[in-house]
């Protein structure tokens, strides 16, 4: 019989092993929190360090966390202008999905520029209600995010009412922000757990954030996966379905499924969920101390670069939205660090590779054994049968 998957007798899982448990060692599983913004050294010792900060009221004077809700957003100077929407049925942009006989796919959303931000906070506040009155699975979720530094570029109007740059950042960093990106959603969306090579800081503006942050060394918890790309498209629906519900005031439900992308193309995303952490786990998974926190109107969130994080959110009880802006500053990608974390990460996908092939080929023997003996029981019973006949 093929022998199970010993990570112990396996030297570059050791070495995996020994990386995740001596960094938790060494490193706090708590987040510092600062009541006032750090100086540019304090905030470089951080990135030094590549570990995350949160700022309490950081940005509670900003005239976006005064001045932003959906009155003055959809009756304000830009409501009636084309912002950019990430639509899905089920709030799972960007995320790995089962999708019905394609497996477990990598599905983006799917984007739509045509509609005006009023109508997009109405249908974002609408959804909220549904989910409140328990279907929310008819209407799919709305999302006004981007991420292509969308808010001077479509929210020209609104780009006045935050910082440019955030000066202890720009100052440490010595650089402007690569983007600078508006977030406008609901309690539906969830942004599945993913890296990015930015310095990230996120700012609260409406309602709150909750994260699930991961440090890079556990990158061989996550079981990345190259996945096939799909993206979400219309189907087609009879016009005499929308013209009854235009006749009786009914709101249309989604008309959004998975589509495979052509040419066909693959992304290799995470497919662990710390929150689920029993589905697709690799061999290190229960290795991983996820750190969690919660950001609230006019918190600040340092997010050091290529920290896996999943965001998911809470709408102000009032407004029924949730609205978040955030900063990207491009990684420094001399020195070692980037090397470093890359080649951790191979390490860890070899070493998650090899744990499956063994698995497997230890599967596949059982059943062949599993196999073997039901043959043989069935030619015992046959042997048997054919005595009783004599």
């Amino acid at each position: 019989m093929a022998p199970t998957y010993d990570p112990q007798a396996d030297p570059s899982a050791a070495s995996i092993t020994e990386l995740i448990t001596s960094y938790h060692e060494l490193n706090s599983q708590t987040i510092d929190e600062l009541d006032e913004q750090p100086s540019p050294l304090e905030f470089m010792r951080y990135v030094a360090r590549n570990r995350p900060l949160v700022v309490r009221g950081a940005a509670v004077d900003w005239p976006a966390c005064k001045k932003w809700n959906f009155e003055f957003l959809a009756n304000g100077e830009m409501g009636g202008g084309n912002v950019g929407v990430a639509k899905t049925p089920h709030g799972d942009a960007d995320a790995p999905v089962e999708v019905s006989g394609m497996g477990l796919c990598f599905v983006r959303p799917h984007y739509d520029s045509t509609e005006s931000l009023d109508n997009v906070l109405a249908e974002i506040r609408d959804q909220e209600e549904d989910k409140e009155r328990g279907n929310s699975q008819m209407y799919g979720a709305y999302y006004a995010q981007t991420q292509n530094n969308n808010l001077p570029e479509e929210y020209e109007e609104l780009y006045r009412d935050v910082p440019e740059s955030i000066p202890f950042a720009r100052i440490a960093l010595q650089k402007k922000p690569d983007a600078v990106n508006m977030w406008i959603g609901n309690s539906l969306s969830t942004t599945a757990l993913h890296k990015d090579n930015y310095e990230n800081i996120f700012v609260q503006i409406l309602g709150q954030k909750h994260f699930v942050l991961l440090p890079p060394v556990e990158s061989a918890c996550v079981n990345e996966q190259e996945l096939p790309d799909a993206t979400y498209v219309r189907f087609d629906v009879p016009q005499e379905v929308y013209d009854y519900n235009d006749a009786h005031g009914i709101r249309d439900t989604v008309n959004l499924e998975p589509e495979l992308d052509d040419p066909p193309t693959k992304t290799t995303f995470p497919t662990w969920d710390p929150d689920n952490p029993t589905l697709r786990p690799t061999p290190f998974s229960r290795l991983s101390r996820p750190m969690r926190v919660t950001l609230d109107e006019g918190d600040m969130l340092y997010l050091p670069a290529l920290w896996y994080h999943k965001v998911s959110q809470t709408c102000n009880k009032k407004e029924r939205l949730c609205i978040s802006v955030n900063y990207w500053y491009d990684m420094e990608f001399s020195g070692s660090f980037w090397s470093l974390c890359n080649f951790a990460r191979s390490v860890g996908l070899s070493a998650t590779a090899t744990a499956a092939a063994a698995t497997a080929a230890a599967t596949a023997e059982r059943e062949a054994e599993n196999r073997r003996t039901d043959e043989a029981r069935e030619e015992q019973t046959r042997d048997a049968m054919r005595w009783d006949d004599d």
